[in-house]
């Protein structure tokens, strides 16, 4: 249990703690109060570390454990596949805790490292992070200039703002914060990556854009992120439909309607 299965290193994470975490990891970190536990036990009784999901990923295959190749999936109770461990790390232990989301996505993001910003890009959606979304696509922008400024011909970067994912629903970044509740988020992309004329804005909005630094380019050309459809053929606006509550002054007023070419959404 004190060794990784994979690397053989402690199973524990040296992290820097803020004056106020001292108190609270006191009586679990060692005597330089930085470690704190970081494990992941499968339920063949193996462990691996969690910061570090490599452990578990370079000899990973789905089902089975990469040390002892025991089958640690089961099904859960609408007879979805699952890999149930036992969790340690500095948030403390959950029992049961099924890793194979998180296997997958790592999985998934090992092939194509490139779309790493792009999953980010749907986290802060979900978390309302208005800054961070905005930060990451400046800095998208910031690096396609410095790789076209080289000379050589740079590969078409991913459109993070229409960007679909591929291994849960394909959703996008406005599913997303329609399924979170995330209303600022909705209006920063509505702004960003749709057609929604500037005058069904809020002036609260358009001057929260300004001054976060948000530039709505020319929308001739591009699709209409209102139009992208899910794995379940829902735009946003169905989407807001099912879910009801906040969104129906959304959906009765038309601002998620999709527009389609040579479709013009009637207010």
């Amino acid at each position: 249990m004190s060794q990784c299965a994979a690397c053989s290193k402690p199973l524990t994470l040296e992290i820097e703690l803020e004056d106020e975490d001292e108190v609270e990891y006191d009586q679990d970190a060692t005597a330089s109060g930085t470690e704190v536990p970081d494990s992941v036990e499968l339920t063949c009784g193996c462990y691996f570390h969690w910061s570090s999901l490599q452990c578990l990923l370079d000899a990973y295959v789905m089902t089975q454990c990469p040390n002892c190749s025991k089958d640690v999936s089961s099904l859960n109770s609408s007879e979805e596949e699952q890999v149930l461990c036992n969790l340690n790390n500095e948030g403390g232990l959950q029992d049961g805790f099924d890793i194979l989301p998180i296997l997958k996505d790592e999985s998934y993001l090992k092939a194509f490292p490139e779309e790493r910003r792009c999953r980010a890009f749907l986290e802060f959606c979900a978390e309302g992070d208005v800054g961070a979304v905005l930060d990451l696509i400046n800095s998208e922008e910031d690096e396609d200039v410095s790789m076209s400024s080289n000379g050589e011909a740079a590969a078409k970067p991913i459109d993070v703002l229409r960007y679909q994912d591929p291994t849960g629903s394909l959703s996008t970044g406005l599913h997303v914060a329609v399924s979170n509740g995330r209303e600022e988020i909705v209006w920063l992309l509505l702004f960003l990556a749709s057609r929604l004329e500037l005058h069904n804005f809020p002036p609260d909005i358009l001057e929260a854009a300004q001054t976060l630094g948000a530039t709505r380019e020319e929308q001739t050309g591009n699709v209409d992120i209102r139009v992208i459809e899910d794995s379940a053929t829902r735009t946003a606006e169905n989407l807001a439909q099912e879910l009801g509550g906040k969104w129906e002054p959304w959906v009765q007023s038309g601002r998620l309607r999709p527009i389609m070419a040579g479709i013009l959404p009637v207010f």
